[in-house]
């Protein structure tokens, strides 16, 4: 009795079977949602006209602008931090943060990351009473 053998094709390399364009609304995405994962670090509000627009408190997430050319990306992030953290320290941390989870979730090398710190927050929320 004789049996069929298959073999499965070799496999190709990963240029051959086409091509993966990862857009910058992606990039804005996982950025925006890597910035929240540093502790202390919140959003911004949004902005009509270069006038802010709502609240920013640390519980919104932060506002990023991706660039992505070719395999590289530049970010722009707005954020709030908590206070009393180093803006320095903290902004550094985010920046690390930021390009090892862009490049570890897209394989995208992040040349540049522009923070704005729109906000320092206190450890309890602003809230205002009606009197």
């Amino acid at each position: 009795m004789t049996t069929a053998t298959t073999s499965a094709p070799a496999p190709s390399d990963a240029g051959e079977r086409g091509a993966l364009t990862i857009g910058g609304t992606a990039v804005e995405r996982i950025a925006a949602t890597a910035v929240t994962e540093v502790d202390g670090v919140g959003g911004s509000a949004s902005r009509v006209l270069g006038v802010s627009v709502g609240s920013e408190d640390l519980d919104r997430s932060a506002k990023v602008t991706a660039t992505v050319a070719g395999d590289t990306a530049s970010l722009t992030v707005r954020l709030s931090i908590g206070y009393p953290r180093s803006v320095r320290q903290t902004t550094d941390a985010v920046r690390e943060h930021l390009i090892s989870r862009v490049r570890e979730l897209t394989g995208l090398a992040v040349e540049r990351v522009d923070i704005t710190v729109t906000a320092l927050h206190t450890a309890q929320a602003d809230t205002r009473r009606v009197q």
